[in-house]
């Protein structure tokens, strides 16, 4: 055998086997893209011949307790490009943005601009809520790459009025603070898709039938705010701040027996639509973020607490050292001079050396454990997001004057809204509550889709004696013997206890010229509908008109009383004659 033959031999099967690899990987590509990239391919391809346009669900509507409504979104028309059909033919999308400039007014450079830079090319925003000329105008156009959607703009009919209570929506519609993000699943419901045929040109020409999906509306929120009394308390609260050129206040208006929140006001505050225009500090809501020492209004609590625990007794008698406790460094409000004083008296005329007596007798375990069993130091679960909790230092870090601070309110921070429950314990004769916005979650309809009301009745904390005494007795006398004559009522009796509480400061010590003037308490005595807490942050003492908590809060506690009273209908002889609610009904 010569050379070339063996050559040959060798050459052959190295060709074939090229072959054999090269066919194989040819049947190989056509199998993959037959089948591995079918999905891709096709929808690839239904992409060129169609546009899918995503329709936004209604967001669920925010109703007060009778129906009114607070939040609610309006449909809107919006016009949106198509950048990977417009970018392709440059000289197309001068044609389109300078027809587009002519109806919505709006200079064609930056339209071009918009569209070039967009990260998504197949959406881009161009204007929202268009007018109905300029929807007819771009119909008749009919410009490649360009289109309308219906989108959904939400709106505050109340404005300023209850906007820590609802919080706002970003520009996607999704909720950002206050109930609008606490309920933001409930309220936002589901997109779905609308899918149609274009021509060469991107424009419709039909639907697609069966590629488009439904969208489902989101879910409405019925609260337990009610938008007139909310007026009363913003309208109350305004006044009195802008008499004494406080910096803030609070104020809040509640059913003991439920727990359900019928007003809640944070001055400053501010309208939801304005919130990117706002300044921070008045977006807090200072019933849930600010925390403070509560001063005099804390003494109920824990002469309650120490009634509950027998270490005093209704009529037991205290020795208040004529103004000044020399050993404890601890004098009384205005320098007044007390001498012995029962645990009523102490109350009536508010005598912090009285209320360190009451706390050396329970000792630092009980007053303690008192104040834990009332619920401090521990957020009350509201429904709103941002609540904080308040400081109730464990007993390792109390020094030996602790016992005799606290009683008085020093020495411990609280919120308005664990303050509010407190006395709700004083008015429902002695079990929780847990405060809450929410009444239901409804549908369009209307139907119930979820109750959220908690139960009520979930344990008492007090013996119904106490409570009553506390209310009938000690904080009735508060209001027509002592420190709260400006929240009285004519026809109706008032219970409650004011507040002039020295402002901590983060470095240690206490502001020595600004004060929170508070007062919190209810009507009537003999079986309270509400309970409402008034604070008022540094009031001007300059305009030399007062400062405490009897000249600054109590009257605006008056103001809200007399009309939501008479707004809900009760009298105090009707109250006598009522059954005490076991539900609240919507």
């Amino acid at each position: 055998m010569n050379q070339f033959d063996k050559r040959q031999r060798i050459l052959l099967p190295v060709f074939l086997g090229l072959m054999v690899i090269i066919f194989g990987l040819l049947i190989w590509r056509l199998v993959h893209l037959q089948f591995t990239l079918k999905d891709q391919f096709t929808q690839s391809s239904q992409r060129q011949r169609s546009a899918v346009v995503g329709q936004q669900p209604r967001r669920g509507m925010i109703l007060d307790a009778r129906g009114r409504i607070l939040a609610a979104s309006v449909k809107t028309d919006n016009v949106f490009a198509e950048p990977r059909v417009l970018l392709k033919d440059i000289e197309q999308l001068k044609v389109t943005a300078m027809g587009l400039q002519d109806v919505l007014n709006e200079p064609g450079h930056e339209l071009c601009e918009r569209i070039d830079t967009s990260r998504n090319p197949g959406y881009v925003r161009l204007k929202e809520d268009i007018d109905f000329r300029e929807k007819e105008l771009l119909k008749e156009a009919r410009l490649p790459g360009i289109g309308i959607e219906t989108g959904w703009k939400r709106h505050y009919p109340a404005g300023h009025l209850a906007g820590h209570v609802l919080g706002f929506v970003g520009a996607d519609n999704s909720g950002l603070a206050g109930l609008e993000v606490k309920y933001n699943q409930v309220l936002s419901g589901s997109g779905g898709e609308q899918v149609f045929v274009v021509d060469n040109r991107r424009r419709p020409i039909g639907a697609q039938p069966g590629s488009s999906s439904e969208v489902h509306d989101g879910l409405n929120l019925v609260l337990t705010i009610d938008a007139v009394i909310q007026r009363y308390v913003h309208e109350a609260l305004q006044k009195q701040v802008d008499a004494y050129e406080a910096e803030s206040a609070v104020a809040m208006v509640m059913n003991p027996w439920t727990g359900a929140i019928l007003a809640m006001v944070s001055l400053p505050d501010y309208d939801p639509l304005e919130f990117s225009r706002t300044p921070q500090d008045r977006m807090r809501n200072r019933i849930l973020t600010d925390p403070y020492e509560p001063g005099s209004i804390f003494k109920p609590i824990v002469t309650a607490a120490a009634l509950e625990a027998g270490s005093i007794g209704y009529k037991e008698k205290f020795d208040c050292e004529n103004g000044y406790y020399t050993r404890y460094r601890i004098g009384e409000f205005g320098n007044h001079q007390y001498g012995m004083l029962t645990t009523r008296e102490i109350l009536i005329h508010s005598s912090n050396i009285g209320m360190a007596k009451i706390g050396l007798k329970m000792g630092q375990k009980k007053l303690y454990h008192g104040l834990r069993m009332l619920g401090f130091s521990e957020r009350t679960g509201i429904d709103l997001p941002g609540e904080e909790p308040g400081r109730l230092w464990p007993l390792s870090r109390w020094s030996g004057w602790s016992v005799t601070r606290i009683p008085f309110g020093h020495e411990v921070s609280v919120t308005p809204l664990q303050i509010c429950r407190a006395y709700s314990i004083f008015a429902n004769g002695g079990y929780v509550v847990k405060p809450h916005l929410v009444r239901a979650v409804v549908d369009v309809q209307g139907n119930i889709i979820e109750d959220k009301q908690p139960p009520i009745k979930t344990g008492y904390v007090l013996k119904t004696e106490v409570a009553e005494w506390m209310v009938q007795k000690a904080l009735a006398d508060v209001v027509n013997e002592g420190t709260g004559k400006k929240a009285a009522l004519e026809d109706c009796q008032v219970w409650g206890k004011t507040g002039t509480a020295n402002i901590a400061l983060p470095t240690g010590g206490y502001d020595t010229r600004n004060y929170v003037a508070s007062f919190v308490g209810g009507a009537p005595a003999e079986n309270p509908a509400v309970v409402v807490l008034v604070s008022i942050r540094k009031p001007n003492r300059s305009l030399g008109k007062g400062y405490s908590g009897g000249r600054v809060a109590a009257p605006v506690v008056h103001e809200i009383l007399k009309p939501t009273l008479e707004y809900l209908g009760i009298t105090e002889q009707e109250l006598a004659e009522t059954v005490e609610p076991e539900t609240e009904s919507l």
